[in-house]
């Protein structure tokens, strides 16, 4: 099958960039499968899996961006990952959606989404989870002495509960994120990582906190944590209970609850459960497949599928 991506951005992208990484993942994983990808993106894009059209970056950001002229003879299916544009109706078409619509906004036809509570949100069953590459990541049985927290330093992300856990546990703490709040002696910011730093934080931690307090569509840092084998300790707001099983992490909805679950957390899950568990679900190559799934059933029927939950 020939599949053009289309990211308006340059990719892959430097820093956190989480649906730019998800379009280079998907793109790899496709190719993987044995399929053709042209990635339609920013100029200097470097995606070795696929052939690259390079789309103006300013044209693209404009409201009804017509993305016509950029999609080669022979693609069969249209699928943007991030960004809105344009596209004739005689190219079938498919949209994921990795984030949250803003209050009154409609929902463009053949909406994807990245979790079952996602798509709930929205009166929908289609989604796709997504899915990461593990050669990114280390996986490292053994912990070292320290919790993790990654993401926006937001309030609906949840760091300053990770604070306080930190706090009430005796535990130290690493905080990574785009600023610096206010800490004690115990709690170490390191600022933005990505690439190696970032997997070896991952993988040496003995649980990664992820306490939102808002509706979390997928939330990458949950998969991450689990390929590279550290349980996770999070709350029961949107997808965090379709990623976090029993066996690879525990949720609570007050900070008494996620204290009690950071106590034992490391002696109760099994760093190759949460392995397992990524591997299971959360793979690009386990994206690529369930969006292939996608692409032919909507080629077939006009119509996109319900998702696949996880157990």
């Amino acid at each position: 099958m020939h599949i053009a991506i289309y990211c308006r951005d340059r990719l892959p992208t430097k820093g956190y960039g989480g649906s730019q990484r998800v379009a280079v993942w998907l793109v790899r994983g496709l190719a993987e499968l044995g399929h053709q990808v042209t990635l339609i993106a920013g100029p200097g894009s470097k995606v070795p899996e696929a052939t690259l059209v390079p789309v103006d970056l300013k044209k693209a950001y404009q409201p009804g961006f017509d993305v016509s002229p950029l999609i080669p003879p022979g693609v069969e299916i249209f699928h943007s990952i991030a960004g809105e544009m344009f596209v004739p109706p005689s190219v079938p078409f498919l949209w994921t959606q990795e984030g949250n619509f803003r209050e009154g906004k409609q929902p463009p036809p053949h909406t994807i989404y990245v979790s079952h509570n996602h798509a709930s949100r929205y009166g929908s069953t289609s989604f796709v989870y997504n899915g990461i590459d593990p050669a990114e990541f280390e996986f490292r049985p053994e912990k070292l002495d320290y919790d993790f927290f990654i993401g926006r330093l937001h309030r609906v992300k949840g760091y300053q509960l990770a604070i306080e856990g930190a706090k009430r546990t005796s535990r130290k703490l690493l905080l990574a994120g785009g600023w610096r709040p206010s800490l004690r002696r115990q709690i170490r910011f390191v600022g933005e990582v990505e690439g190696k730093e970032k997997a070896d934080l991952l993988a040496g931690a003995r649980c990664l906190w992820m306490p939102a307090l808002w509706d979390e569509p997928f939330g990458l840092t949950l998969a991450e944590a689990l390929i590279s084998g550290t349980p996770v300790i999070g709350t029961h707001w949107g997808s965090l209970p379709e990623i976090i099983s029993p066996e690879v992490g525990g949720l609570g909805d007050t900070i008494e609850e996620l204290v009690e679950i950071a106590r034992t957390i490391d002696q109760q899950r099994n760093p190759d459960a949460c392995r397992a568990r990524a591997m299971e679900y959360f793979t690009h190559i386990k994206m690529a497949e369930e969006y292939v799934r996608f692409y032919r059933h909507f080629l077939s029927t006009g119509e996109v599928p319900a998702g696949r939950k996880t157990s």
